[in-house]
């Protein structure tokens, strides 16, 4: 009885949501480590681990400093200050590096000469032959583009951009008069970073641009004798602090904010092993930054790179086959999806079916003489979105056209910058998010007019609108025109455009307005049902954990008895297997191929299951911070499917691992057991029904009605 005593909000009940993430970069990286994947996946998990935690770095580890050093010392969930979570942040970051750079020295890179890709890791064993040949290109290629900067009295430290590879160097006169000075060039970005080097024996071998530049600094000062060169590479805090109330013009405040990014103050400093400690001595000074701070890298800087490498050609034996989304087998190719909607909800599972459906459900509605208004929120989009070229040919073609972009999206911010003002000159109506919320939900709204009167089609998703990441990250999404959606549908637009917040909802939940507490009450409804002897269960998929309130509502259900399981790709603050509080709970990640996005949510209520989708995580943020969307799966066959999405991710032995009671997590031990992959079913069933929808029509393909106006 003891521990109940404690409460269910007790600090020992969570884990820390920083350390929560760190565990989820080694759960990709155990994918690099994994010998049964091919080798060239590998390298895509490890610059995965790579570019999640420079940006781990750019904001919640300058978050964590900007609170130490305004002196802020509140708790977080787990009982931890930011100067603790800071301490033990900094061991496992270095512990984190330290396997990634292992992983790619003492397993990638032989496995890649194994196949008949060198790396040549430093130029001074570049063969005489090769020498020239990359002494010629640098000629040719790269010192036209090289900017160097000298120190001196007369020239003070350089701005060091953020996230930029560079080559610092120091130097003395030739004439041998003068003290040491600093020098220091940009590894250029505009130029691809791998160069491949001329073999004859069909063996491929690359170089990286950083080693042709530091093989060749000498020619960039030329009066100086070069005394040492090391690559060195800084993050800057990047968390964007946006005076929303005080901004006139939000669109200008936030670009004058991403242009700050560049000078943010530096937080990461990765130098390569060995570098001279005079060089890191300057570096130090003049970047201000601590010991715990710098990272001693064996091996190239920023393995980003090996993202671009992937896409080298003659290793496909190396790779997975690439998967081709299916079409949904109901909507034929080219059939009119208006027709389709009005027969029924129409599920779709990204990226096993194919997401051209929601991008000709915008560009028939801008065509159709018939649609009268189309209405949008835009989180992220892809650098050549075919939407946004939807949305402004309907403006063009005088539909009635109202977007909401969200400038705050991070990273994003500059790309949604250009977009929204592509959409107002086509003449859109083009909202930018509300004061003090990002509005993360995916809904599109067409009003079409029709013999019967108008009639209201919506799309609510998951995921971004985005045909990019759509072929990457899994994500549900639901076209439907049924009316009670409809109507929910105009009043988030009419509450996004107009602040005028409607008497009533029919079917759909918003945060930041109520969907905490509609969560809360459908987790205490399977709590009580518990209590009452009936059957209680709820499966939640979802991207992250680490709401309070919602944790301690699961563990209060989880004590009365409630059969919890959560497949959590990322953080999860909550434990499990605590004597009295979560034993009923589970909690699998799954790491595969596609990036697991989708939220759904499944709430047994006695005998009559309910299954919900949304745009948001159990997380404060998404949760009290943002414009969230939670809809209902209400037709029976769509139920089973989503029902069907979540089992079969509980029946992974293959990608999920599994949180254990003492906050790591393992995969299944899968000795002597037959090996089950989610994501390859969900994929060989999407080829089967299409497959056998096309058998069906006798392999016809729809054309749609075409209207002109």
């Amino acid at each position: 009885m003891g521990e109940k005593k404690k409460g269910f909000e007790h600090p020992e009940y969570y884990t820390n949501r920083e350390l929560s993430w760190l565990l989820f970069d080694h759960r990709i990286l155990s994918e690099a480590r994994d010998k049964s994947i091919p080798l060239f996946e590998r390298l895509k998990f490890l610059s995965i681990t790579a570019s999640n935690l420079d940006e781990f770095f750019m904001i919640r580890v300058a978050s964590l400093k900007d609170m130490v050093n305004a002196g802020y010392t509140k708790c977080d969930i787990a009982g931890m200050t930011p100067g603790e979570q800071l301490a033990a942040l900094d061991k496992e970051i270095h512990e984190l590096v330290n396997l990634q750079y292992s992983t790619y020295n003492r397993s990638l890179l032989p496995l890649l000469e194994q196949n008949g890709l060198v790396v040549v890791k430093n130029h001074e064993a570049l063969t005489e032959k090769e020498g020239k040949f990359v002494d010629q290109y640098f000629e040719s290629n790269v010192y036209p583009v090289l900017t160097p900067m000298a120190v001196d009295s007369s020239r003070p430290f350089p701005l060091i951009r953020n996230k930029s590879l560079n080559i610092g160097a120091l130097v003395k006169k030739k004439s041998g008069k003068g003290e040491l000075e600093f020098a220091t060039v940009q590894v250029p970005s505009v130029l691809s970073r791998i160069v491949p080097l001329p073999t004859e024996d069909g063996e491929k071998k690359i170089i990286l641009l950083e080693e042709i530049i530091e093989r060749n600094i000498h020619k960039l000062f030329l009066n100086y004798d070069i005394v040492c060169a090391h690559h060195f590479r800084i993050m800057r805090n990047a968390d964007l602090t946006i005076e929303e109330d005080e901004a006139a013009d939000l669109l200008k405040e936030i670009e004058k904010q991403i242009r700050k990014r560049q000078w943010g103050e530096a937080i990461r400093l990765e130098v390569e092993n060995g570098m001279d400690k005079r060089l890191l001595k300057l570096l130090r000074k003049e970047l201000d930054i601590e010991e715990s701070g710098i990272y001693y890298i064996d091996g190239p800087l920023d393995l980003t790179f090996l993202m671009k490498m992937y896409g080298i050609e003659g290793f496909d034996r190396l790779k997975n086959k690439p998967y081709v989304p299916q079409q949904s087998p109901k909507l034929p190719a080219g059939c009119n999806l208006f027709e389709e909607i009005r027969k029924g909800d129409i599920l779709l599972h990204h990226p096993y079916q194919s997401f051209t459906p929601v991008v000709d459900f915008i560009r028939q509605a801008a065509a159709d003489p018939n649609v009268l208004a189309i209405k949008q929120t835009l989180y992220r989009v892809s650098g050549n979105s075919p939407i946004i070229a939807a949305l402004a040919q309907a403006a063009e073609n005088g539909k009635q056209v109202s977007v909401l972009v969200e400038l705050k999206a991070r990273f994003d911010e500059e790309n949604n910058i250009i977009w929204a003002r592509k959409l107002e000159k086509a003449g859109c109506h083009v909202i930018y998010g509300l004061v003090g919320l990002k509005t993360h939900s995916k809904i599109t709204l067409v009003v079409r007019r029709e013999e019967d009167g108008i009639r209201r089609y919506v799309h609510l998703g998951t995921g971004n609108y985005n045909d990019a990441t759509a072929k990457l990250y899994t994500d549900v999404g639901l076209l439907t025109c049924r009316e009670a959606i409809g109507e929910d549908a105009t009043a988030v637009f009419n509450m996004l455009s107009g602040y005028s917040e409607p008497l009533h909802w029919n079917r759909l939940s918003l945060a930041p307005l109520w969907l905490k507490d509609r969560f809360l009450y459908l987790i205490g409804r399977e709590k009580e049902n518990a209590l009452a002897g009936k059957e209680g269960r709820i499966i939640a998929k979802m991207n992250s954990l680490c709401d309070r309130d919602i944790i301690v509502a699961l563990y209060e259900a989880s004590a009365a008895g409630v059969k919890i399981d959560l497949i959590v790709r990322g953080i999860c603050c909550l434990k499990v297997g605590i004597p009295g509080v979560s034993e009923n709970i589970t909690v699998r990640s799954i790491v595969g191929n596609f990036l697991e996005h989708s939220r759904i949510f499944y709430f047994a209520n006695g005998c009559s299951e309910e299954i919900y989708c949304a745009s948001a995580d159990w997380m404060p943020r998404n949760l009290e911070r943002r414009v969230e969307i939670l809809f209902p799966v209400e037709e029976d066959e769509l139920k089973q499917e989503l029902m069907h999405i979540l089992d079969v991710q509980l029946r992974d032995t293959l990608k999920a691992q599994i949180l254990q009671p003492d906050g790591s997590y393992e995969k299944i031990d899968r000795r002597g057991k037959e090996t089950f992959c989610a994501q390859d079913a969900f994929c060989a069933e999407a080829m089967e029904r299409a497959e056998k929808k096309k058998e069906e029509t006798n392999g016809r393909v729809f054309i749609p009605e075409t209207h002109h106006e």
